[in-house]
């Protein structure tokens, strides 16, 4: 079986290279089947070694990604001043000029947003659950990119969509953003919220305005993704972007 990715619909300079894997064609087994590439939710380690080498080899990766330990907060490590390799840096996002360094960050629900300059001189991974949308993730790694922001591309990859992702009117108070990123759900105290729409919505009051989606739910297609909300205990996708020597 063949591993399957997604790409980015969006006009990235051809040396920018990005990707969101889907669960399909690894090596493990049971609830992290198949393609599980975390080594932290309780998978076969060899399994897991096995998946990433196939990852690497079938997308054709010029290094190693550089795995994070998220966290859900706003740090983005600067891969041009710190040192890549085998150490575990805790941020949520990563970001290089650097060519052949891979810029990854790993989800089963929460929103992954790929970004790059229209020069393809920069990009970056980032991470973004509800709480490091909260505290600000994303107006800093657009800072972190160094650009104007009418020159910044930012695709949203596989997350949980508006149809599901069902949190506490307190959760939404926290996010804010447009009534539209909204919609009642069965009690009264919750709604259902669009990640998508609201990651939108703080991108476009920073001034980029170059913003492309995925149309995938990793909680409605469990034969393609994982997702943690629908199954607990699962793997975990990854998108990974990088610009090609």
């Amino acid at each position: 079986m063949s591993i399957q990715i997604e790409t980015p619909s969006w006009n990235a300079p051809a040396q920018v290279k990005a990707l969101s894997t889907l669960r399909v064609g690894g090596q493990s087994r049971g609830v992290y089947a198949s393609l599980n590439l975390a080594d932290y939710v309780g998978d076969d380690d060899s399994a897991v070694t096995r998946n990433r080498a196939l990852l690497a080899s079938v997308v054709g990766l010029p290094q190693n990604p550089n795995w994070l330990q998220q966290v859900h907060g706003t740090q983005i490590i600067d891969f041009d001043r710190t040192k890549t390799g085998s150490a575990r840096h805790e941020a949520d996002g990563a970001t290089t000029t650097t060519h052949s360094v891979v810029c990854a960050v790993q989800t089963a629900d929460c929103l992954p947003l790929l970004m790059t300059n229209r020069q393809g001189t920069r990009v970056a991974a980032v991470h973004v659950g509800w709480r490091g949308m909260a505290a600000g993730i994303i107006e800093n790694a657009v800072a972190k990119m160094r650009s104007e922001t009418r020159d910044i591309l930012v695709w949203a990859g596989p997350c949980i969509g508006a149809a599901a992702f069902e949190v506490g009117v307190e959760v939404q108070a926290q996010l804010r953003g447009p009534a539209a990123a909204y919609r009642p759900a069965s009690s009264n105290d919750k709604v259902y919220a669009d990640l998508r729409a609201l990651a939108g919505d703080r991108l476009l009051k920073l001034g980029v305005t170059q913003y492309f989606c995925s149309e995938s739910c990793t909680y409605q297609q469990d034969n393609a993704f994982f997702s943690y909300r629908r199954d607990g205990q699962c793997g975990r996708m990854a998108s990974l972007i990088w610009i090609q020597p």
